[in-house]
């Protein structure tokens, strides 16, 4: 069964978003972070973001959790406002 982390942020500027996708295109995923698939979204209105990491078990999930918990705030996209664990029910890619 598959995990995924969803953590919602605060304060996240256009300026921030842009220097966040810089940084991951220029990086790419953290080798202490094995998700099969991350996806950020951004409202730049309100200024929030979601963050959605897919990882293929709770072993990994529970390792990517650690890592991304030990991050300091400066390396997020703003403000975390919380952090929660689903089991990916079901999911379609077209």
């Amino acid at each position: 069964m598959a995990f995924a982390r969803v953590v919602s942020f605060e304060g996240v500027d256009k300026q921030r978003m842009d220097e966040v996708k810089r940084e991951m295109d220029e990086g790419g995923r953290p080798d202490n972070v094995p998700a099969t698939e991350l996806l950020v979204l951004h409202d730049p209105e309100a200024e929030k973001s979601l963050v959605v990491l897919f990882f293929e078990s709770e072993d990994d999930y529970r390792r990517g959790d650690q890592a991304l918990n030990a991050m300091s705030a400066g390396d997020t996209p703003g403000r975390r406002t919380s952090v929660t664990k689903y089991e990916v029910a079901s999911r379609m890619t077209a």
